[in-house]
């Protein structure tokens, strides 16, 4: 059949997922006509697993997205429905932002968003094939057999591509939700030489509100404080609901045991690598066989629904099963189910594949993003969608693309494990990933990428006054306090109210804060001269003050690391050309092109002895040029 042609973009954007949709108004945003394509609208920002946004490590990531003008921020602080800051016994480099979603109204208010977005158009179709010539991509296929033009596409097709759901026995054709997979697409992409392989990732039960006992489980309740995700958002007030926990016990695990045969996960049916750090609850029994209970928490999906989400216990299992291991734990002994637990397998890409502005290696002009890079998570794919769309924007426009490094961002550390060193399994960002997340709090992230986002044009003028205001007082206030000395008959009765040394001689406010019994809430019955300032100013100063010493260090560390990032390769090179190298450092050097010695470093088969040699051919070079 004849193909029709129905118009020219300058990006198109296949998937609207978490990751699509962040692509999709970062190059609207930048001032490109973007296409972006979903098979079903219902799809936009749909959240087909937990009704939640942040988390450990994934708080970080969201909001820099904010800090570099993404929308996953804002659109959360608009449909949550509870609020946590997770970690807070910790030190503030891990303090993680979580919160619980009004799932469809998270879909609606992004859908509209997308649908108000000066210069970007939606679309439901489902993409098939791409158009590529002479090793560039300059357009797609949908399954009606019309075709777009474009000078870049963004795939962001999370688990779709030749979905497949697993429940028992039964397997069958599927994207998430139950929504369409596809299928063709995946089939070309393979006929274009895109490697493809299989992941699997899965999600628990749903069960009616009304059907569980919360006498039998432990309230967990939001904070009285609500911080919010975006750094636009000063304070926000919202009645909260809350969550529930409960554990599972001997009796779930004994039926569960008793029927290891019957799931797909070790029945051999599912071919795809499942997450390591969110197992079935299957999985974890297997693995974990003296733990004698597991947490679950049960989370609202909604405001307008009566859907719980069971967290924690995902299965493969059959729904008879099911049915009788939710049953034995505590609250949940008469639950009606809604939604049976499943797993799903997806196909997606090896990383490595990919540079790190997200450009595929093989195919010039296309980016990738999300899942189908081999990552896991919203956060994740939002973060990703965010990078590629502003580097397929960078890319078009003839300009530098945006390569955040791990010193700079959770979101450098991320696509810089991805693309330097792979992933075996979905990968899930952590703050341990992180060498140096004392500097890279949540915090602060809008200190470090704000400025970004105002040169590629995301963050506007509203929001740039609003940071340079912000960074100006929190100067303003520490000088303020380091300057301005306070005597022991002034402080004293303060600092024993709570719990701290009294004062022989005078001190600086800023040395009191110091203090772990401090805070600069607290000090204002001391300190007169006090501004009023936003939470997040307040957070920044306070962080900043009390942890000086570490930062220095950490920052001398960043300085070194910097070093070996600044030392550039070129991409052209030839690394047989390079004596004393290891054939293995040889053939990883080469597939990788990497960027930067730093980058080259951190290739698993390259061993520091043949980083030795790279630096003594550059420096040859280097001299034989002077």
């Amino acid at each position: 059949m004849e193909q029709v042609f129905m118009g020219e973009y300058d990006i198109i954007v296949v998937g609207a997922g978490h990751a699509g949709c962040e692509a999709a108004l970062a190059s609207a945003r930048m001032g490109n006509r973007t296409m972006l394509f979903t098979i079903n609208l219902e799809a936009i920002a749909m959240m087909p697993c937990n009704p939640s946004i942040g988390g450990t490590g994934k708080g970080h990531l969201v909001r820099e997205i904010d800090a570099l003008g993404g929308e996953m921020g804002k659109n959360i602080d608009k449909t949550f429905i509870q609020s946590r800051m997770l970690n807070t016994a910790k030190g503030p480099a891990v303090h993680s932002l979580r919160a619980q979603a009004d799932k469809h109204r998270y879909h609606t208010e992004m859908k509209k968003t997308i649908e108000q977005q000066e210069n970007l158009h939606v679309k439901q179709a489902e993409i098939v094939d791409l158009i590529i010539e002479e090793g560039k991509v300059c357009g797609v296929v949908t399954m009606t057999h019309t075709y777009y033009k474009a000078k870049a596409v963004v795939l962001a097709t999370g688990t779709f591509l030749r979905g497949k759901i697993f429940i028992g026995d039964s397997a069958y054709a599927s994207g998430p939700n139950g929504l369409a997979p596809s299928i063709e697409l995946a089939d070309n992409l393979k006929k274009h030489g895109m490697k493809l392989r299989r992941f699997k990732t899965g999600t628990p039960a749903r069960a009616l509100a009304s059907t569980f006992d919360y006498t039998k489980m432990t309230e967990q309740k939001g904070d009285e404080r609500i911080v919010p995700f975006s750094f636009m958002n000063d304070e926000l007030e919202k009645e909260q609901v809350s969550c529930w926990l409960t554990y599972t016990n001997e009796e779930t695990h004994t039926v569960i045991r008793n029927n290891f045969h019957r799931s797909a996960l070790f029945g051999g049916q599912i071919e795809g690598v499942g997450p390591r750090y969110c197992p079935s609850i299957e999985d974890k029994i297997n693995r974990f066989a003296d733990k004698e209970r597991h947490q679950t928490f049960i989370e609202p999906e909604g405001l307008d629904t009566e859907e719980m989400y069971i967290q924690g216990m995902s299965s493969s299992l059959p729904e008879d099963v099911q049915e009788k291991f939710y049953h034995t734990i505590p609250g949940l002994e008469n639950i009606i189910i809604t939604r049976p637990a499943y797993a799903i397998e997806y196909d997606c890409i090896d990383p490595l594949d990919l540079k790190p502005n997200l450009e595929n290696r093989m195919i010039k002009n296309l980016f990738c993003a999300g899942q189908f890079n081999g990552s896991s998570g919203y956060e994740e794919a939002a973060a990703q969608g965010l990078l590629a769309g502003i580097n397929a924007s960078l890319e078009i426009n003839g300009k530098e693309p945006l390569v955040l490094d791990r010193s700079e961002a959770y979101i450098g550390v991320l696509i810089d494990d991805l693309v330097t060193k792979g992933t075996n399994e979905p990968y899930r960002i952590m703050t341990s990933r992180a060498e140096y997340r004392l500097v890279l709090r949540q915090d602060n992230a809008d200190l470090r990428l704000t400025e970004k986002s105002y040169r590629l044009g995301l963050a506007d003028k509203e929001r740039y006054d609003k940071f340079l205001e912000k960074k100006r007082i929190v100067e303003e206030e520490r000088q303020r306090m380091e300057t301005t000395y306070i005597y022991p008959k002034d402080a004293n009765a303060f600092l024993e109210s709570v719990g701290s040394a009294p004062l022989q001689n005078k001190a600086t406010l800023a040395e009191l804060l110091k203090r772990p019994e401090v805070t600069y809430e607290n000090m204002a019955v001391i300190d007169f001269s006090r501004r009023v300032l936003t939470s997040h100013a307040k957070t920044q100063l306070e962080v900043q003050i009390k942890y000086e010493g570490y930062i220095a260090k950490q920052m001398a560390q960043i300085e070194k690391f910097k070093k070996l990032e600044n030392k550039a390769l070129d991409e052209k090179l030839d690394y047989t050309d390079i004596e004393g190298l290891r054939l293995e450092a040889v053939q990883k050097l080469n597939q990788l092109k990497p960027r930067s010695v730093g980058q080259a470093s951190r290739i698993s088969g390259v061993s520091p002895a043949d980083i030795n040699v790279i630096l003594v051919y550059l420096e040859k070079i280097r001299r034989k040029k002077a």
